[in-house]
């Protein structure tokens, strides 16, 4: 690890290599053992004719990445101290603890054969506690302010109706509106992404390019331990696109979309970007509001507003290939995170 404490640049786009290398070399083991465990992808019925070629398709590739990234997260956490340091872990904690929340669904989904894993509400209730307590640990250990912030627009203070606890000698914080936000935040992220991961390469694409960019958030705002967190995933995903990209050998499953949407929100709240980040993330929000506008729509009306949500699969139906949808939505997610970090720059100068 020599120099990386002078080249702060080099120890990003190391653990970025790092956290690729270890996926890309586990993968291929992870993908025959699956195979020959027999452990593959449910496909929905209703989903595109296409797809059902993907039926038994090996899944829970996130496992791989997380693994991955929790060794770089460890190696190269150790070199930093401090709030810094607090906040990388509190992070990976919250990022792990939604990818096994989503190991259990995958797991479901498999051992019961069906496309369906937990129910909605068990998967709501695992992502609304590890929401609340990754607020409430930031607030109180890693000096986050409560206060929402649209740059050069307007702040909201959220820690007006905060109950404070005395507890071991110190003031335990709990600033009711913001945990609100943070646990809306986190699990609709989380849920995004998830719902975005719908075709080859789709979310693993996004998600490099989405962490890509708040690693150069985190890197602007002095915070290295984050940056080089969120170069890990993206490196990660890179090492993961090998082997998901068109025709999939294999996909991240909930495992992976779950925990990775979580990981995108926890390090906005810590960074402070959580309004820019619903930008540089924008994509996974357009596909979730997608499936909502179709479901409210189809209930009031009868009609569909998308020939079938997500959006990605809407693009399918008025006929483009499935490589065509994915290449030109990784662009709209380049150009999006574009324009966040844009948003951002002039804050962190």
């Amino acid at each position: 690890m020599l120099g990386t404490a002078t080249y702060p640049t080099f120890q990003v786009f190391l653990a970025m290599f790092v956290t690729m290398a270890i996926t890309m070399v586990l993968l291929p083991f992870f993908i025959k053992l699956l195979k020959v465990k027999g452990i593959g992808q449910q496909v929905r019925a209703d989903g595109p004719q296409r797809h059902l070629v993907k039926q038994g398709t090996p899944t829970m590739g996130g496992v791989i990445i997380l693994i991955a990234v929790t060794v770089t997260a460890v190696i190269f956490g150790a070199l930093s101290e401090g709030v810094e340091q607090t906040a990388m872990f509190l992070v990976l904690a919250a990022t792990l603890l939604t990818g096994l929340l989503g190991l259990v669904d995958d797991a479901t989904k498999v051992f019961k054969q069906r496309s369906l894993g937990l129910s909605p509400k068990a998967k709501l209730v695992g992502q609304f506690a590890i929401a609340i307590i990754f607020c409430l640990l930031a607030v109180n250990f890693c000096g986050v302010s409560p206060v929402v912030d649209i740059p050069f627009v307007v702040s909201f203070d959220l820690g007006v109706l905060t109950t404070v606890i005395p507890i071991g000698g110190m003031e335990f914080q709990i600033p009711w509106l913001y945990v609100i936000f943070v646990v809306l935040l986190m699990a609709g992220m989380s849920n995004s992404v998830n719902l975005t991961d719908g075709l080859d390469g789709l979310a693993g694409g996004c998600v490099m390019i989405a962490m890509g960019a708040m690693a150069a958030i985190a890197y602007r705002s002095d915070m290295l331990s984050m940056a080089t967190f969120c170069g890990s995933i993206a490196g990660g995903c890179i090492g993961f696109l090998w082997f998901n990209t068109y025709p999939a050998k294999i996909f991240m499953g909930d495992t992976g979309s779950l925990a990775f949407g979580t990981a995108l929100a926890a390090v906005a709240i810590i960074t402070k970007t959580e309004v820019i980040s619903l930008v540089i993330g924008g994509l996974f929000v357009a596909e979730a509001l997608s499936v909502l506008l179709q479901v409210v729509h189809f209930k009031r009306t009868g009609k569909r507003i998308f020939l079938m949500a997500p959006f990605h699969h809407h693009l399918e139906k008025k006929g483009w290939s499935e490589p065509q949808v994915v290449t030109r939505l990784w662009i709209v997610s380049g150009f999006l995170a574009c324009i966040g970090f844009a948003w951002f720059f002039p804050i962190g100068m």
